[in-house]
């Protein structure tokens, strides 16, 4: 009988490109890896990997066995789920949930109490991974649920052996000192600011190549001259520290921002940058009571 961690090791292997990434998906040395997939030739009785530069390639009979694999590990876990779902009187044992740091903090961890209230048989594992390796972990079997974000408010794309729903959707605000003219409760107008009205200020940003950095780029885009960036921080904590110092203003995501200080006031935006936050996980564990159980928390308005 074929090994199934072997098998779920050729087809992290064949999605990553080589032993060694593979390794730290799984979680095993790179020397573990490569035991089990000569554990699975000898099973299958033909090589499933080739060299290829400094990584590997499937060969025709790896790529017949990766091929199957999902049938394979769906049918696994629908088993799994079934029994679970009759023996559990409540969820219990481990779910291992990745998702986007800001995730973690605005959405996972203020559910963390209820959660253990209602279910404390059931083990949350949260490790922090950007949405594109999230979906990998969640399709490689080496995570049970992610929560990943597009920064476009386009639809993540999901693997076919994954299904998902939609969490919220996260916008951003600025975040100004209290002696700023755009925090007076008594503007003129109350309406959302725009960037121009943001024109002359000093920024502290997130550091380029970040959701958050390319959110203030969009924003300043159609004010004249280059922004004032004085500082580049990705921590929103340490953003808002030096918002409070008076100098500067910050853009940032609402799932990421702590309880203000009283110094500071979130202004909101006319034109606010958003992305869409689903979650995702194996349709084989489409009935799982863990999964369910954690989404009943992360979606109340919709339970």
């Amino acid at each position: 009988m074929m090994d199934v961690g072997a098998l779920r090791a050729l087809q992290t292997v064949a999605a990553l490109g080589t032993l060694a990434r593979a390794a730290d998906e799984l979680g095993f040395t790179p020397s573990a890896v490569s035991q089990q997939i000569k554990r699975l030739e000898r099973q299958v009785g033909a090589p499933v990997l080739a060299p290829a530069g400094r990584g590997v390639v499937l060969t025709p009979a790896g790529r017949a066995v990766v091929d199957a694999a999902p049938a394979v590990f769906e049918a696994l876990e629908r088993c799994t789920e079934a029994g679970r779902s009759v023996a559990q009187g409540a969820p219990r044992g481990t779910l291992r949930v990745v998702a986007f740091s800001t995730a973690i903090r605005g959405l996972v961890a203020p559910v963390v109490p209820q959660l253990s209230r209602r279910c404390p048989d059931l083990r949350l594992e949260v490790t922090e991974q950007d949405p594109d390796q999230a979906l990998r972990s969640v399709d490689a079997g080496t995570a049970d649920l992610a929560v990943v974000h597009d920064a476009d408010g386009l639809p993540a794309p999901l693997p076919a052996s994954l299904t998902g729903c939609h969490l919220t959707t996260d916008v951003g605000d600025v975040v100004v000192h209290r002696s700023h003219r755009l925090a007076a409760i008594d503007r003129p107008t109350h309406r959302p600011v725009t960037a121009a009205d943001l024109a002359g200020d000093a920024w502290v940003t997130s550091p380029p190549g970040t959701v958050c950095h390319q959110w203030f780029l969009r924003l300043v885009a159609d004010v004249p001259g280059e922004p004032d960036v004085r500082h580049r921080v990705d921590d929103f904590a340490t953003q808002l520290a030096l918002v409070a110092s008076g100098e500067v203003v910050a853009l940032v995501p609402r799932l990421a921002r702590p309880p203000l200080a009283d110094e500071l006031v979130a202004v909101p935006l006319a034109r606010p940058p958003r992305r869409e936050v689903h979650a995702a996980w194996r349709r084989s564990a489409d009935t799982s009571p863990a999964i369910r159980a954690v989404l009943r928390e992360l979606t109340p308005g919709e339970n």
